[in-house]
């Protein structure tokens, strides 16, 4: 574990690099620990500034997470983009959507941390934010989508760019639920060790989101 120390900042590059660092951070903090346990008395500490200091950069913890999401959000994008490259046109329909939902399940499967944070994204990371970072955050999470109802309809044209955006933002919306339940805490893993009569209840993420796009895909393509 690192702990930075920084003079104060007296230019605009500067006060870049301590956002820089503070986003650095936090997204480290983040491999070790779930959002819920990211506190900005913690971050503070590891990033060597004082709370107050932290937040003369960001108004506020979920602020700091918020533009960390839409720094997950923009990798996520490019990773699905060229997963879905891969998909040939040519190929049957049936084949091309289980690609399709094979793709947006590894991808975010390989991106635990942006996982976390969307499932953390209205009930967390939209509180104690002001108008403008919200706005900021809308924004380019619009840009985002653009790129992935593109990449989607160039791998399947039938479902055309309203069903890809509803299958992305409806999935997105599966996806951080089902990250939730496919991660509970250590009292619930050990009651569903402790007894096998609740294996029913207990849900892995891969094969749990894989079946719910399944479906919301089938519902989407023409008939």
């Amino acid at each position: 574990m690192t702990v930075t120390t920084f003079q104060r900042a007296r230019s605009e590059e500067q006060r870049a690099a301590r956002r820089r660092a503070i986003l650095g951070t936090a997204a480290a903090m983040l491999t070790q620990m779930p959002v819920a346990e990211l506190s900005l008395n913690e971050l503070s500490r590891r990033v060597g500034l004082a709370k107050s200091n932290v937040l003369n950069y960001f108004e506020s913890r979920e602020a700091v997470l918020l533009e960390l999401a839409a720094a997950e959000l923009e990798h996520w994008v490019d990773d699905l983009t060229s997963a879905l490259g891969d998909i040939s046109p040519d190929d049957p329909i049936a084949e091309r959507a289980e690609l399709l939902v094979s793709n947006l399940v590894s991808t975010l499967a390989g991106r635990p941390v942006f996982c976390d944070l969307i499932s953390s994204q209205a009930a967390v990371l939209e509180r104690n934010v002001s108008t403008e970072v919200v706005l900021a955050y809308k924004r380019a999470a619009v840009v985002s989508l653009t790129r992935m109802v593109e990449a989607v309809v160039r791998a399947l044209p039938e479902i055309g760019a309203d069903g890809a955006t509803r299958l992305l933002s409806s999935g997105s919306l599966l996806a951080g639920a089902i990250w939730t339940h496919s991660h509970p805490a250590p009292p619930v893993l050990e009651a569903y060790e402790a007894d096998p009569t609740l294996a029913p209840l207990r849900m892995e993420f891969r094969p749990a989101l894989t079946d719910a796009l399944t479906t919301l895909l089938q519902g989407l393509l023409p008939r």
